[in-house]
């Protein structure tokens, strides 16, 4: 009986100093651990939506937002429960590997190269691969690259290889500038050198007001740029809150979500930043190996 009543003595002490001094006992909202692209982040998205999710769900939404390669980096090491990004054939490899457990698209709207008014290149109404043979061929301006391993700067490798170009070698001339920067950013250094960039269209709108730079190239199948969310595979890491990251790609594609979706942006910018992804036939496209 001695013994028993000093083993609860002790579980009970523990007990009560672990409340008090930051043990694993813990208290408030249940929290999701939210990885997310640049674009998505610096567009306002998650500012706009993420408080609905939050008292909905009586939940802490913590984002930590960077490229995608990134993004998924974090997904792999099991620091966050969910990721939400734009790169299909990153997306498609993170799930292959074990990591994600599925693709979920819920929006999308397209890459765009934009660029000074003057537009030196005479890049304006090509095709994007068009558009960037003629900068090649030309020389004329700079261009200013995320160059961090982002959906965005997948895209525009993507974009250089389908022109015929070897990006590595591209990136070696002295009119290529790289940013190493998110969306955001990365507009403001090419506004700053008058320079042209690829960005997608909702960090374009979003910070229209602060740029003098113009869309110059708006048409390719190729631009088509697409979000999705991915669940951390809970085989992969058991740590993971898969509940509340399977609340919040319901959420994602809930109708009343996708509604709000399409109307974010139209006030303020006169069209909508993201278009609504469910069922859509720009999103199943999305599924080629780009």
């Amino acid at each position: 009986m001695v013994v028993v009543a000093t083993v609860m003595l002790v579980v009970m002490t523990a007990a009560i100093l672990s409340g008090l001094f930051g043990g694993p006992v813990e208290h408030g909202p249940a929290k999701l651990r939210l990885a997310t692209g640049t674009t998505l982040y610096d567009a306002g998205f998650w500012e706009y939506l993420g408080p609905i999710f939050e008292e909905r769900y009586a939940v802490d939404l913590q984002i930590i937002y960077a490229g995608t390669g990134r993004a998924l980096e974090w997904g792999r090491r099991g620091d966050v429960d969910l990721v939400v990004v734009h790169s299909p054939p990153c997306e498609k490899e993170f799930v292959a590997q074990g990591y994600g457990v599925k693709r979920v698209p819920f929006a999308y709207n397209y890459f765009l190269i934009v660029g000074p008014p003057g537009d030196p290149a005479g890049i304006e109404g090509l095709s994007p691969q068009e558009a960037f043979t003629r900068l090649i061929a030309t020389g004329a301006g700079r261009f200013v690259s995320r160059g961090d391993d982002s959906g965005t700067h997948v895209m525009e490798q993507t974009i250089w290889k389908s022109a015929g170009f070897d990006h590595a070698e591209v990136r070696t001339a002295d009119w290529y500038i790289e940013a190493g920067r998110g969306m955001g950013p990365t507009l403001l250094v090419a506004n700053g050198k008058q320079a042209y960039t690829l960005t997608d269209m909702g960090t374009f709108l979003a910070f229209r007001s602060r740029l003098a730079l113009i869309p110059l190239v708006v048409e390719g199948a190729i631009l088509l740029n697409v979000y999705s969310a991915i669940a951390i595979d809970p085989q992969r890491h058991p740590g993971i809150n898969s509940d509340l990251a399977n609340k919040m790609i319901d959420f994602l594609t809930f109708p009343e979500i996708q509604a709000r979706i399409s109307a974010m942006g139209v006030e303020e910018h006169g069209m909508a930043l993201f278009t609504p992804c469910t069922g859509t036939a720009p999103c199943s496209s999305a599924d080629h190996e780009q």
